[in-house]
């Protein structure tokens, strides 16, 4: 007896607009930051769009469509030892699973650390971020520091970890791409779907607005970047 498929909307649009976004707008900073010299403008400006992003996330991680919720995807210990073992719970494979939940939250965390020590560094010849004439020479120092050396090496580990993952799971017959792309699951058991109407898409993009409008105030904070 063949097994009844639910097909639910698991990521809603502005979640999927902000992942492929996001995907662009880091790569955009990786090739800029490399090149430097005169690429330095177009860093600063995907440095920028990259925290309007982020900013956009951590609210919609609040608001938005059931499973893009920080809520369904934070998990204990246990749960992540027992998803482990292989003895996870259902929901655990409809949206984050407790492993990938850990990636997500890791990649948000030193993304906002890479963007944030930017606003703080100087690069001693024409470019700087527009905080960095709030503090100390010394503290600047720190920032470029980690920025250059450090913080760009722990996201590229990450990236490598990310596809590498999803690689994995493909092989597994899990198609995380897919689902990133449509929105969409297909599911043995029935889940409830996340919110995913013109209202919600709305508020999505008012999010984006104001987040916008915050990370241009920041940016004019110091020497014009854009």
């Amino acid at each position: 007896m063949s097994q009844h498929i639910h097909r639910i909307r698991v990521w809603d649009l502005p979640t999927r607009l902000f992942h492929w976004a996001l995907v662009a707008a880091v790569i955009g900073l990786a090739i800029t930051g490399t090149l430097g010299g005169n690429a330095m403008v177009w860093h600063f400006r995907f440095g920028y769009s990259v925290l309007t992003l982020l900013l956009f996330r951590i609210v919609w991680g609040l608001v938005g469509g059931r499973w893009s919720r920080f809520g369904a995807f934070i998990y204990s210990p246990a749960s992540v030892i027992n998803h482990l073992k292989g003895k996870g719970k259902p929901e655990g494979g409809i949206g984050h699973s407790p492993i990938g939940a850990g990636s997500v939250f890791a990649m948000l965390g030193f993304l906002l650390a890479q963007v944030g020590t930017g606003l703080l560094s100087d690069d001693e010849i024409a470019f700087s971020g527009p905080l960095t004439r709030f503090v100390s020479n010394a503290t600047v120092g720190l920032a470029t520091d980690y920025h250059k050396s450090i913080g760009k090496w722990i996201l590229l580990a990450l990236v490598l970890l990310h596809i590498v993952a999803i690689v994995f799971y493909l092989w597994r017959k899990h198609n995380l791409v897919g689902a990133m792309l449509h929105g969409d699951k297909e599911l043995v058991t029935a889940a409830p779907a996340s919110r995913d109407d013109t209202a919600s898409r709305l508020l999505a993009l008012g999010v984006l607005l104001a987040c916008t409008a915050g990370v241009y105030w920041l940016s004019s904070l110091g020497a014009p970047a854009f």
